[in-house]
């Protein structure tokens, strides 16, 4: 799994969170539904500015999608430069489904022997 975490500076207040709201859910139907190998985009709205993660399956399609123009398309939507840093993501805390994944596939959880260890 591949994290990618673009943000783009803003000056001014935070932007309005319907505004917001509004324009991703536009975005999420017109641009990002059918990116290859994108399997969730998480939108962000701060004082600071506002941004995404991205989560993709391969290394592969987020270069893909993070391409040469990308920055340029972005700066040209925007008014800013965005700046991105892309991970490899070997393990992930679900606690709401309440376990622990490496490389996609649940492992048993390590808080599950917490309280045997601890009573023993």
């Amino acid at each position: 799994m591949i994290i990618a975490i673009v943000q783009i500076p803003f000056d001014g207040p935070k932007r309005p969170r319907d505004d917001v709201v509004a324009l991703s859910v536009k975005s999420a139907g017109e641009i990002f539904h059918d990116v290859k190998g994108l399997r969730q985009k998480f939108y962000l709205n701060g004082d600071q500015g506002g941004g995404g993660v991205y989560m993709f399956e391969t290394r592969e399609d987020a270069d893909a999608w993070f391409n040469e123009d990308w920055a340029d398309w972005m700066e040209g939507r925007f008014g800013a430069r965005p700046t991105l840093a892309i991970y490899d993501n070997h393990v992930v805390l679900d606690n709401v489904a309440d376990e622990v994944r490496v490389d996609g596939e649940p492992i048993p959880a390590p808080w599950a022997d917490k309280g045997t260890a601890a009573a023993e």
